[in-house]
C-alpha cells in the first residue's frame, strides 16, 4: 500500500468494537486521518466519520491474503490489531505485511472475570483479586503507552429524556433475565405514564402491541438519540446504547458488570448478587428518570 497509511483490523462483535472507541480516538489523535479500518462494516460506521480514512468489510474477496498462508507484496506503513491472538499466529502474518513494528492491543482479559487493577500499578498486590477490577475500556487503552500512544478516553454527555427502552433478549451462548420480566416491567412502567418502548432483536416475537424491531443500525443510532435510559441483558445493543449517551441499566449473569459494563452513565447489576426482580429494577428507572 501506498503512503503512511495504517491497516487497523477489528473482528469483534458490535459490544467489542463499542468498548474499542477510545482506542480509535487515540489512533485517529496519533496518525492522524491515515487509519483504514477493516471489520464488520456496519459496526464502524456507527462512530464520527473523522476515525477513519475508509471502512471495508473483511468478508471481501480483497482480504483473502489476510490471513492466506501464501507470501503477498502487499504492504502497510502499520498494522493495528485490535482482537484475541493467543497463540501469536495473525500477529506473525500481519508483522510480515507491517512496515513498523506492528500494534496489538489485545481486546480484554485473558477471563471473563478480568485482571487485577494493581497490574497497572493503581493498588497494591496484597489488595484482593475480587475487589478491583479493570474495565475492558482501561485495559486496552492502558496499552497504548508501550508504543508511544497518548491514551484518549472518549467522554460520554448523557442523553437525558424521560423515555424508557426494554430490550429483551433470549439466551443462547449465555443465560438472560427472561423476556416475562420485561413484559411486567413495561406493563407497570406504562400504567404509571411513564413513556416506555419495547425494542426487540431479531427472532423475538413478544405479544404486546406496539413493540420496535429495528433492523439498521443506523437507525438504531439515531432512535437511540433521542436519549432516555435503556434496559437490558448484557447485550452488543447495551454498549451501543451507552455509547450514543443513554443512561443504560444491565443485567449481567455470566460476566463481571465491573470489566464489561457499557460505557457513559451506567447502573449494572449482576444476578445472584443483587436484587433483580422487576420491581427493584422499576424503582431504579423511576429514580433516575
Amino acid at each position: 500500500m501506498a503512503g503512511n497509511e495504517i491497516l487497523l483490523l477489528h473482528l469483534g462483535g458490535l459490544g467489542d468494537v463499542c468498548l474499542s472507541e477510545s482506542v480509535f480516538l487515540s489512533l485517529r489523535n496519533h496518525f492522524g486521518n491515515t487509519i483504514v479500518a477493516v471489520g464488520t462494516k456496519r459496526f464502524f460506521r456507527l462512530f464520527p466519520a473523522e476515525y477513519f480514512l475508509r471502512i471495508h468489510g473483511v468478508e471481501s474477496r480483497h482480504w483473502l491474503y489476510l490471513f492466506s498462508k501464501e507470501p503477498t507484496d502487499i504492504r502497510w506503513k502499520r498494522v493495528v490489531f485490535i482482537g484475541r491472538d493467543r497463540q501469536g499466529g495473525l500477529r506473525g502474518r500481519w508483522q510480515e505485511i507491517s512496515l513498523d513494528p506492528m500494534i496489538f492491543i489485545d481486546m480484554y482479559p485473558d477471563n471473563k472475570f478480568g485482571v487485577r487493577r494493581s497490574a497497572f500499578g493503581e493498588k497494591p498486590e496484597t489488595t484482593p483479586d475480587s475487589e478491583f477490577r479493570v474495565h475492558v475500556e482501561e485495559y486496552q487503552l492502558a496499552q497504548l503507552a508501550q508504543f508511544g500512544i497518548e491514551a484518549v478516553k472518549k467522554e460520554i454527555p448523557r442523553r437525558k429524556s424521560p423515555r424508557v427502552i426494554l430490550y429483551p433478549e433470549k439466551g443462547f451462548e449465555k443465560e438472560k433475565w427472561e423476556p416475562e420480566h420485561f413484559l411486567t416491567l413495561y406493563r407497570s412502567l406504562r400504567s404509571k405514564g411513564v413513556q416506555t418502548h419495547m425494542m426487540l432483536p431479531a427472532g423475538l416475537k413478544v405479544d404486546m402491541p406496539g413493540t420496535l424491531s429495528i433492523d439498521d443500525l443506523n437507525d438504531v443510532r439515531d432512535f437511540f438519540g433521542e436519549g432516555g435510559i435503556f434496559v437490558s441483558n448484557d447485550s452488543g445493543m447495551a454498549h451501543l446504547a451507552g455509547a450514543s449517551g443513554l443512561l443504560t441499566l444491565t443485567i449481567f449473569t455470566d460476566y463481571d458488570p465491573r470489566v464489561w459494563h457499557p460505557r457513559g452513565a451506567n447502573i449494572s447489576l449482576k444476578r445472584g448478587r443483587d436484587p433483580v426482580d422487576p420491581s427493584v429494577i422499576e424503582k431504579l428507572i423511576l429514580d433516575n428518570l
